[in-house]
Order: structure tokens, then sequence, then C-alpha cells
């Protein structure tokens, strides 16, 4: 990692894994909230109004969540990196297929989309149990309100 002008509160072990986990956050979030808004524009069919309001909903919460882990990247002395190139590169969410799609097919797409995310996010739990309690909070903060999205989104297939 490159000097940072801002001193960690981690030891050097733990900023470098906490990092990771950051970074891993940051892009699958930046990822959702476009997937979301590319939903959103290209939805269609039966219940449109409430899944195009609902996309929106997804879309503001990822984007909240976005700036939330990059400041505690910044925090703990991790420059983090949202860079187009670096989502495409590295995120680990389902692709969100092209063209408009149907409500139903839109709501099936998120709901296995917030499926992997939440695995994932469960996951980096687990990792930052020892590096750092703070950003670990974080993180399941962030999986509370998303595993709260997913349920929502499978309500619309009950």
């Amino acid at each position: 990692m490159a000097n940072s002008p801002i001193k960690s509160p981690l030891k050097e072990s733990d900023k470098e894994l906490t990092a990771s986990v950051l970074q891993s956050t940051l892009v699958d979030l930046i990822d959702l909230s476009l997937i979301a808004k590319q939903a959103h524009w290209n939805v269609v069919g039966r219940n449109f109004r409430s899944v195009h309001l609902q996309l929106d909903e997804l879309t503001s919460a990822a984007r909240e969540f976005v700036d939330s882990v990059a400041e505690r990247a910044n925090a703990i002395g991790v420059s983090p990196n949202g860079k187009a190139k670096t989502v495409m590169e590295s995120s680990g969410l389902p692709e969100y297929p092209d063209n408009w799609q149907t409500t139903d097919l839109t709501v099936d797409k998120i709901v296995e989309i917030l499926d992997r995310l939440i695995q994932r996010m469960r996951v980096r739990i687990d990792e930052t149990d020892k590096s750092d309690l703070v950003t670990q909070d974080l993180l399941i903060e962030i999986t509370q309100e998303l595993e709260k999205q997913h349920w929502m989104w499978q309500a619309q297939k009950a």
C-alpha cells in the first residue's frame, strides 16, 4: 500500500485485511447501484410503477452505503477505488441483462443479485471479526438493510 497521509488506528496486518474487505464491498455496492438504476430505466410490465420506485429505493440505499464504505476506508488510511474500470474488473455480482425486462424477470434478477451480495457480505463480516470491529459494525448495518431489501423483493414474488 502506498504511504497514506492518514494515520491508521489499525496495526498494518489488520489494516491490509480490512482494506481488502472494504474495497471489495465498495466495488460490489457501486455495481449494485448501477444495476438497480439500469433495471429502473428498463423495467416494463405489470406492477411497473411499484417495481420502478422500489428500484430507486435500492439505488439510493446502495449509494449511501458506497459513501459510508469509502469514508471508512479513508478513516483507516486507505484510498478507496471506485473507478468504473475497477468495478468492471472486480465486482462479484451477477451481471444484469441488457434491454427491457419484465417486472417478473427484474424481480427475479434483483433477488438473485441481492442474495449473492448478502452471501459475500456475511463472509466479510466474519473476516473483520478480529481485524476491525468498527468496520465489522458498518458491514453488519449494511447487511441488515440489504437483507430487508432482499425480503421486500422476494415478497414481490409471493
